[in-house]
């Protein structure tokens, strides 16, 4: 298993799993500025089904955590839908806490 991170010009990171030749998980992250400094943000993990319960969504979130912490994030947010509980257990179970309600607008 190989783990590759790339860094764009814009501030996100495309953090990619592959075994041998294949990409089997992937996640998007993305580096916010606020008044209080800079945090992270956890869009579109993704592990192909046959690699789930493996592990690999769990090494994606704890590459995104160290990368958070060298470019100094106070803080990291990750989130889902409400009917996604087995996504609320993965993400608590990594050391994040249910902290409020995700407002949203289609465009």
């Amino acid at each position: 298993m190989t783990l590759y991170t790339e860094k764009s010009f814009t501030p996100y990171h495309i953090i990619s799993i592959f075994r041998r030749d294949e990409k089997i998980g992937s996640a998007y992250f993305y580096i916010i500025e606020n008044r209080q400094g800079q945090y992270g943000l956890i869009e579109d993990i993704e592990v192909i089904e046959k690699y789930r319960g493996q592990g690999i969504g769990k090494e994606l979130v704890k590459n995104i955590i160290e990368i958070a912490k060298s470019e100094d994030c106070y803080k990291i947010i990750a989130t889902s839908r409400t009917s996604r509980k087995n996504v609320h257990k993965f993400y608590t179970s990594l050391g994040f806490k249910k902290w409020g309600y995700e407002f949203r607008k289609d465009l």
